[in-house]
Protein backbone atom coordinates (compact mmCIF):
# COMPACT_ATOMS: atom_id res chain seq x y z
CA UNK A 1 0.00 0.00 0.00
CA UNK A 2 1.29 3.49 -0.79
CA UNK A 3 2.36 5.81 1.86
CA UNK A 4 0.26 8.93 3.02
CA UNK A 5 1.11 11.65 4.99
CA UNK A 6 -1.59 12.30 7.68
CA UNK A 7 -3.23 15.80 7.45
CA UNK A 8 -0.90 16.93 10.50
CA UNK A 9 2.34 16.21 8.30
CA UNK A 10 1.06 17.96 5.61
CA UNK A 11 0.55 20.97 7.63
CA UNK A 12 3.37 21.14 8.99
CA UNK A 13 5.82 20.69 5.78
CA UNK A 14 5.93 24.49 5.01
CA UNK A 15 8.33 24.69 7.89
CA UNK A 16 11.65 25.40 6.93
CA UNK A 17 13.21 22.90 9.86
CA UNK A 18 16.65 24.14 8.67
CA UNK A 19 16.12 27.99 9.84
CA UNK A 20 14.16 26.79 12.32
CA UNK A 21 17.16 24.95 13.73
CA UNK A 22 19.15 27.69 13.37
CA UNK A 23 16.76 29.90 14.62
CA UNK A 24 16.73 27.83 17.95
CA UNK A 25 20.49 28.23 18.21
CA UNK A 26 20.78 31.95 17.91
CA UNK A 27 18.36 32.28 20.83
CA UNK A 28 19.78 29.44 22.36
CA UNK A 29 16.06 27.96 23.17
CA UNK A 30 17.20 24.19 24.16
CA UNK A 31 19.26 25.28 26.96
CA UNK A 32 17.12 24.17 29.64
CA UNK A 33 14.71 21.65 28.10
CA UNK A 34 17.36 19.74 25.67
CA UNK A 35 14.94 16.23 26.00
CA UNK A 36 12.19 18.62 24.90
CA UNK A 37 13.62 20.43 22.21
CA UNK A 38 12.02 23.44 20.68
CA UNK A 39 10.83 21.41 17.81
CA UNK A 40 8.97 18.83 19.83
CA UNK A 41 7.41 21.87 21.81
CA UNK A 42 6.25 23.88 18.45
CA UNK A 43 4.49 20.64 17.10
CA UNK A 44 3.12 20.25 21.24
CA UNK A 45 1.36 23.56 20.90
CA UNK A 46 0.23 23.46 16.95
CA UNK A 47 -1.39 20.06 17.61
CA UNK A 48 -2.79 21.93 20.72
CA UNK A 49 -4.39 25.23 18.59
CA UNK A 50 -5.56 22.48 15.66
CA UNK A 51 -7.15 19.81 18.00
CA UNK A 52 -8.88 22.44 20.25
CA UNK A 53 -7.29 21.16 23.19
CA UNK A 54 -8.29 23.37 25.90
CA UNK A 55 -6.12 22.24 29.04
CA UNK A 56 -2.86 21.05 29.87
CA UNK A 57 -3.98 17.36 30.58
CA UNK A 58 -6.16 17.05 27.61
CA UNK A 59 -3.66 18.17 25.43
CA UNK A 60 -0.89 15.70 26.50
CA UNK A 61 -3.83 12.83 26.34
CA UNK A 62 -5.03 13.33 23.36
CA UNK A 63 -1.57 13.40 21.85
CA UNK A 64 -0.07 10.56 23.70
CA UNK A 65 -2.88 8.27 22.58
CA UNK A 66 -1.88 8.83 19.23
CA UNK A 67 1.68 7.42 19.73
CA UNK A 68 1.89 5.58 16.60
CA UNK A 69 1.98 8.52 14.96
CA UNK A 70 4.70 10.24 17.00
CA UNK A 71 7.82 8.80 14.32
CA UNK A 72 6.56 10.81 11.33
CA UNK A 73 6.51 13.89 13.27
CA UNK A 74 9.59 13.42 15.06
CA UNK A 75 7.95 13.91 18.12
CA UNK A 76 7.43 11.64 20.84
CA UNK A 77 5.43 10.98 23.97
CA UNK A 78 4.78 14.13 26.30
CA UNK A 79 4.97 14.69 29.86
CA UNK A 80 2.81 17.37 31.65
CA UNK A 81 5.22 19.02 33.68
CA UNK A 82 7.69 18.80 31.18
CA UNK A 83 5.77 20.99 28.81
CA UNK A 84 4.65 22.96 31.59
CA UNK A 85 8.24 24.00 32.00
CA UNK A 86 8.75 24.38 28.70
CA UNK A 87 6.45 27.26 28.52
CA UNK A 88 7.55 29.31 31.23
CA UNK A 89 11.05 29.53 29.82
CA UNK A 90 11.76 28.94 26.29
CA UNK A 91 12.19 32.12 24.27
CA UNK A 92 9.15 33.32 22.29
CA UNK A 93 11.55 35.13 20.02
CA UNK A 94 11.86 31.52 18.17
CA UNK A 95 8.34 31.08 17.41
CA UNK A 96 7.72 34.53 16.34
CA UNK A 97 10.69 34.16 13.78
CA UNK A 98 9.13 31.32 12.84
CA UNK A 99 5.83 33.03 12.04
CA UNK A 100 6.87 35.95 9.85
CA UNK A 101 8.87 32.94 7.73
CA UNK A 102 5.58 31.54 7.19
CA UNK A 103 3.53 35.33 6.76
CA UNK A 104 6.21 35.83 3.96
CA UNK A 105 4.75 32.70 2.05
CA UNK A 106 1.66 33.71 1.89
CA UNK A 107 2.89 37.18 0.69
CA UNK A 108 4.18 35.68 -2.89
CA UNK A 109 0.63 35.31 -4.26
CA UNK A 110 -0.05 39.26 -3.69
CA UNK A 111 3.78 39.93 -5.22
CA UNK A 112 2.61 38.00 -8.21
CA UNK A 113 -0.82 39.86 -8.76
CA UNK A 114 0.56 43.04 -8.26
CA UNK A 115 -2.15 45.09 -6.61
CA UNK A 116 -2.14 47.66 -4.50
CA UNK A 117 -0.65 47.09 -1.08
CA UNK A 118 -3.76 47.95 1.64
CA UNK A 119 -2.54 47.57 5.39
CA UNK A 120 -4.67 47.28 8.19
CA UNK A 121 -3.51 47.88 11.68
CA UNK A 122 -6.08 47.07 14.92
CA UNK A 123 -5.38 45.87 17.90
CA UNK A 124 -7.48 43.21 20.10
CA UNK A 125 -8.07 42.50 23.83
CA UNK A 126 -6.91 39.03 25.49
CA UNK A 127 -8.86 39.18 28.84
CA UNK A 128 -6.65 37.24 31.19
CA UNK A 129 -8.54 38.30 34.60
CA UNK A 130 -6.82 36.73 37.64
CA UNK A 131 -5.05 33.67 35.73
CA UNK A 132 -2.11 35.77 34.97
CA UNK A 133 -0.72 37.17 38.14
CA UNK A 134 0.45 40.76 37.86
CA UNK A 135 -1.82 40.94 34.32
CA UNK A 136 -1.84 45.18 33.75
CA UNK A 137 -5.10 46.82 33.66
CA UNK A 138 -5.90 49.53 31.01
CA UNK A 139 -9.25 51.08 33.03
CA UNK A 140 -11.48 47.82 30.90
CA UNK A 141 -9.60 44.69 31.03
CA UNK A 142 -6.98 42.73 32.85
CA UNK A 143 -4.28 41.36 30.25
CA UNK A 144 -2.97 41.43 27.36
CA UNK A 145 -3.21 42.89 23.56
CA UNK A 146 -2.72 42.05 20.33
CA UNK A 147 -1.68 44.52 17.64
CA UNK A 148 -1.91 42.96 14.21
CA UNK A 149 -0.84 44.67 10.61
CA UNK A 150 -2.95 42.50 8.22
CA UNK A 151 -3.08 42.45 4.32
CA UNK A 152 -6.67 41.40 3.65
CA UNK A 153 -5.62 40.96 -0.06
CA UNK A 154 -3.60 38.13 0.44
CA UNK A 155 -5.49 37.57 3.76
CA UNK A 156 -2.04 37.21 5.57
CA UNK A 157 -1.09 39.06 8.85
CA UNK A 158 2.06 40.37 8.16
CA UNK A 159 3.34 41.54 11.34
CA UNK A 160 1.82 40.85 15.15
CA UNK A 161 2.77 42.00 18.91
CA UNK A 162 1.89 40.59 22.13
CA UNK A 163 2.04 43.50 24.84
CA UNK A 164 0.27 44.39 28.61
CA UNK A 165 -3.14 45.79 27.90
CA UNK A 166 -2.54 49.52 29.32
CA UNK A 167 0.54 49.88 26.18
CA UNK A 168 -0.91 52.67 23.82
CA UNK A 169 -1.96 51.73 20.02
CA UNK A 170 0.02 53.63 18.47
CA UNK A 171 3.27 52.18 19.91
CA UNK A 172 2.92 49.47 17.29
CA UNK A 173 2.14 51.50 14.54
CA UNK A 174 4.95 53.70 15.10
CA UNK A 175 7.43 50.33 15.27
CA UNK A 176 5.70 49.38 12.31
CA UNK A 177 8.40 49.30 8.85
CA UNK A 178 6.37 51.52 6.24
CA UNK A 179 6.24 50.17 2.64
CA UNK A 180 5.98 53.17 -0.53
CA UNK A 181 3.19 53.02 -2.21
CA UNK A 182 1.20 50.51 0.57
CA UNK A 183 -2.05 52.78 2.33
CA UNK A 184 -2.42 52.03 6.05
CA UNK A 185 -5.75 51.99 7.03
CA UNK A 186 -6.66 52.62 11.17
CA UNK A 187 -8.80 53.64 13.48
CA UNK A 188 -8.71 56.83 15.89
CA UNK A 189 -6.90 55.26 18.38
CA UNK A 190 -3.55 55.87 15.92
CA UNK A 191 -3.96 59.47 16.20
CA UNK A 192 -0.14 60.74 15.96
CA UNK A 193 0.85 63.58 13.61
CA UNK A 194 4.46 62.59 13.56
CA UNK A 195 3.56 59.07 13.11
CA UNK A 196 1.35 60.53 9.72
CA UNK A 197 3.94 62.73 8.82
CA UNK A 198 6.01 59.87 8.67
CA UNK A 199 3.92 57.94 6.50
CA UNK A 200 3.95 60.63 4.30
CA UNK A 201 7.09 61.62 3.61
CA UNK A 202 7.97 57.63 2.76
CA UNK A 203 5.17 57.81 -0.01
CA UNK A 204 2.42 56.05 0.87
CA UNK A 205 -0.93 56.71 2.13
CA UNK A 206 -2.69 56.55 5.40
CA UNK A 207 -7.00 56.56 5.95
CA UNK A 208 -7.92 57.20 9.34
CA UNK A 209 -10.80 58.97 11.26
CA UNK A 210 -9.30 62.40 13.15
CA UNK A 211 -10.64 62.93 16.79
CA UNK A 212 -13.47 65.17 18.04
CA UNK A 213 -11.15 67.77 19.05
CA UNK A 214 -9.23 68.20 16.17
CA UNK A 215 -9.66 71.62 14.40
CA UNK A 216 -10.07 71.79 10.59
CA UNK A 217 -9.08 74.74 8.42
CA UNK A 218 -10.81 74.39 4.60
CA UNK A 219 -8.33 75.23 2.16
CA UNK A 220 -10.08 74.11 -0.88
CA UNK A 221 -13.56 72.11 -1.75
CA UNK A 222 -13.35 69.47 -3.78
CA UNK A 223 -16.07 69.17 -6.29
CA UNK A 224 -19.17 66.27 -5.88
CA UNK A 225 -20.99 65.91 -9.30
CA UNK A 226 -23.89 64.55 -8.33
CA UNK A 227 -25.14 63.50 -11.70
CA UNK A 228 -22.18 60.98 -11.61
CA UNK A 229 -23.50 59.03 -8.81
CA UNK A 230 -21.25 55.97 -9.33
CA UNK A 231 -18.15 58.77 -8.14
CA UNK A 232 -20.06 59.50 -4.83
CA UNK A 233 -21.67 56.56 -3.89
CA UNK A 234 -19.53 53.70 -2.59
CA UNK A 235 -21.18 50.31 -0.89
CA UNK A 236 -23.44 51.36 1.62
CA UNK A 237 -22.85 54.77 1.87
CA UNK A 238 -22.55 58.13 0.12
CA UNK A 239 -20.53 60.98 -0.31
CA UNK A 240 -21.72 64.45 1.09
CA UNK A 241 -18.38 66.34 1.28
CA UNK A 242 -15.17 66.55 0.00
CA UNK A 243 -12.70 69.10 1.26
CA UNK A 244 -8.68 69.70 1.26
CA UNK A 245 -7.74 71.18 4.75
CA UNK A 246 -4.88 71.75 7.11
CA UNK A 247 -4.81 71.19 10.84
CA UNK A 248 -6.17 74.77 12.91
CA UNK A 249 -3.54 73.97 16.09
CA UNK A 250 -3.30 77.07 18.23
CA UNK A 251 -0.52 75.12 20.18
CA UNK A 252 2.72 72.94 19.10
CA UNK A 253 0.73 70.37 17.05
CA UNK A 254 1.85 70.84 13.12
CA UNK A 255 0.73 68.19 10.28
CA UNK A 256 2.30 70.20 7.17
CA UNK A 257 1.58 67.28 4.71
CA UNK A 258 -1.78 67.77 2.18
CA UNK A 259 -4.97 66.05 3.84
CA UNK A 260 -8.75 65.23 2.55
CA UNK A 261 -11.63 65.60 5.13
CA UNK A 262 -14.28 63.30 3.48
CA UNK A 263 -18.02 63.68 4.99
CA UNK A 264 -19.69 60.19 4.39
CA UNK A 265 -23.44 59.53 4.80
CA UNK A 266 -23.91 55.26 5.88
CA UNK A 267 -26.93 53.68 5.11
CA UNK A 268 -27.09 51.75 8.67
CA UNK A 269 -25.03 54.19 11.04
CA UNK A 270 -24.15 57.44 11.32
CA UNK A 271 -22.15 59.95 8.95
CA UNK A 272 -18.37 59.70 10.00
CA UNK A 273 -15.67 61.82 9.09
CA UNK A 274 -12.29 60.26 7.25
CA UNK A 275 -9.28 62.02 6.61
CA UNK A 276 -6.33 60.93 4.51
CA UNK A 277 -3.30 62.06 3.00
CA UNK A 278 -4.44 60.68 -0.42
CA UNK A 279 -5.09 62.86 -3.18
CA UNK A 280 -5.60 60.87 -5.98
CA UNK A 281 -8.63 58.29 -5.24
CA UNK A 282 -12.01 59.27 -5.68
CA UNK A 283 -13.81 60.35 -2.29
CA UNK A 284 -15.70 56.80 -2.59
CA UNK A 285 -12.59 54.83 -2.99
CA UNK A 286 -10.93 56.26 0.17
CA UNK A 287 -14.84 55.79 1.74
CA UNK A 288 -14.25 52.15 0.66
CA UNK A 289 -10.61 51.65 2.07
CA UNK A 290 -12.10 52.64 5.57
CA UNK A 291 -14.85 50.24 5.00
CA UNK A 292 -12.23 47.42 4.13
CA UNK A 293 -11.03 47.90 8.10
CA UNK A 294 -14.00 45.93 8.88
CA UNK A 295 -11.86 42.83 7.64
CA UNK A 296 -9.49 43.07 10.37
CA UNK A 297 -12.66 42.40 12.87
CA UNK A 298 -13.14 39.43 10.94
CA UNK A 299 -9.56 38.32 11.32
CA UNK A 300 -9.34 38.91 14.90
CA UNK A 301 -13.27 37.05 15.31
CA UNK A 302 -12.02 33.85 13.18
CA UNK A 303 -8.84 33.35 15.61
CA UNK A 304 -10.56 33.56 19.25
CA UNK A 305 -13.61 31.34 17.50
CA UNK A 306 -11.79 28.82 15.89
CA UNK A 307 -8.46 28.96 17.63
CA UNK A 308 -7.23 28.26 21.28
CA UNK A 309 -6.78 31.62 22.51
CA UNK A 310 -9.25 31.94 25.32
CA UNK A 311 -8.12 28.95 27.40
CA UNK A 312 -4.63 29.06 27.87
CA UNK A 313 -2.23 25.96 28.66
CA UNK A 314 -0.44 27.77 31.63
CA UNK A 315 -0.67 31.00 34.21
CA UNK A 316 2.87 32.31 33.13
CA UNK A 317 3.11 35.31 30.96
CA UNK A 318 5.63 33.42 29.15
CA UNK A 319 3.55 30.51 28.17
CA UNK A 320 0.71 32.56 27.60
CA UNK A 321 2.85 34.88 24.74
CA UNK A 322 3.99 31.30 23.63
CA UNK A 323 0.32 29.80 22.78
CA UNK A 324 -0.34 33.29 21.43
CA UNK A 325 2.07 32.85 18.89
CA UNK A 326 0.89 28.92 18.14
CA UNK A 327 -2.07 30.24 17.01
CA UNK A 328 -1.04 32.78 14.91
CA UNK A 329 1.34 29.89 13.14
CA UNK A 330 -1.50 27.67 13.22
CA UNK A 331 -3.31 30.38 11.62
CA UNK A 332 -0.79 30.50 8.79
CA UNK A 333 -0.49 27.16 7.95
CA UNK A 334 -3.97 26.71 7.12
CA UNK A 335 -3.57 28.89 4.63
CA UNK A 336 -0.97 28.09 3.35
CA UNK A 337 -2.10 24.30 3.26
CA UNK A 338 -5.20 25.36 1.30
CA UNK A 339 -3.45 27.84 -1.24
CA UNK A 340 -1.17 24.89 -2.10
CA UNK A 341 -3.54 22.33 -2.28
CA UNK A 342 -6.23 24.22 -3.66
CA UNK A 343 -9.15 23.39 -1.56
CA UNK A 344 -11.70 26.03 -1.95
CA UNK A 345 -14.04 25.32 0.66
CA UNK A 346 -14.85 28.06 3.53
CA UNK A 347 -12.15 28.33 5.93
CA UNK A 348 -14.30 27.89 8.93
CA UNK A 349 -14.95 24.24 7.77
CA UNK A 350 -11.16 23.78 6.97
CA UNK A 351 -10.24 24.03 10.26
CA UNK A 352 -13.41 21.74 11.49
CA UNK A 353 -12.11 19.27 9.08
CA UNK A 354 -8.76 19.55 10.14
CA UNK A 355 -9.46 18.94 13.96
CA UNK A 356 -11.94 15.81 12.89
CA UNK A 357 -8.90 14.18 10.61
CA UNK A 358 -5.84 15.70 11.98
CA UNK A 359 -3.94 11.72 11.91
CA UNK A 360 -6.35 10.61 9.04
CA UNK A 361 -4.05 9.62 6.51
CA UNK A 362 -5.19 11.39 2.93
CA UNK A 363 -4.08 13.66 0.40
CA UNK A 364 -4.81 17.24 1.55
CA UNK A 365 -6.31 18.18 -1.11
CA UNK A 366 -9.22 15.65 -0.51
CA UNK A 367 -9.78 16.73 2.96
CA UNK A 368 -13.29 17.21 2.65
CA UNK A 369 -13.89 13.82 0.79
CA UNK A 370 -14.68 10.35 2.20
CA UNK A 371 -12.11 7.74 1.55
CA UNK A 372 -12.07 5.68 -2.00
CA UNK A 373 -13.68 2.36 -1.41
CA UNK A 374 -11.45 -0.49 -2.89
CA UNK A 375 -14.07 -2.44 -5.47
CA UNK A 376 -13.93 -5.82 -5.38
CA UNK A 377 -11.68 -7.48 -7.98
CA UNK A 378 -13.20 -7.99 -11.69
CA UNK A 379 -13.67 -11.72 -12.15
CA UNK A 380 -11.76 -12.89 -14.97
CA UNK A 381 -13.31 -13.55 -18.63
CA UNK A 382 -13.85 -17.10 -19.02
CA UNK A 383 -14.78 -18.90 -22.69
CA UNK A 384 -18.41 -20.42 -21.43
CA UNK A 385 -17.06 -23.67 -23.25
CA UNK A 386 -14.27 -24.32 -20.66
CA UNK A 387 -14.74 -27.73 -18.61
CA UNK A 388 -16.83 -29.32 -21.84
CA UNK A 389 -15.72 -32.55 -23.58
CA UNK A 390 -15.55 -31.43 -27.51
CA UNK A 391 -14.70 -34.14 -29.82
CA UNK A 392 -13.90 -33.94 -33.41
Amino acid sequence: MRYLDSIFVSLLKPIDRRAFKASVARHRADAYDKRFSSWDHLVALIYAQLSGATGLRGMVCGWNAHAHHHYHLGVGALARSTVSDANGRRPVAVFAELFKALSAQLDRRRRADGKAMLRLIDATPIPLGTLCRGAAWNGRIRGMKMHVLYDPDADRPCRFDITPANVNDIDFGRATDIEPGATYVYDKAYCHYGWWTEIDQAGAYFVTRPKRRARWRTLAERPIDKAQTVAIEGDGFRVRQDREVALASKGDSKLDIPLRLITVERDDAKPITILTNDMRRTAAEIGDLYKARWQIELLFRWIKQHLNIKAFLGRAENAIRLQITAAMIAFALLRIAARRHRVNIPPIRLAQLVAACLFVRKPFAKIDKPPPVNPSKPKPKTDPRQGEMLYA
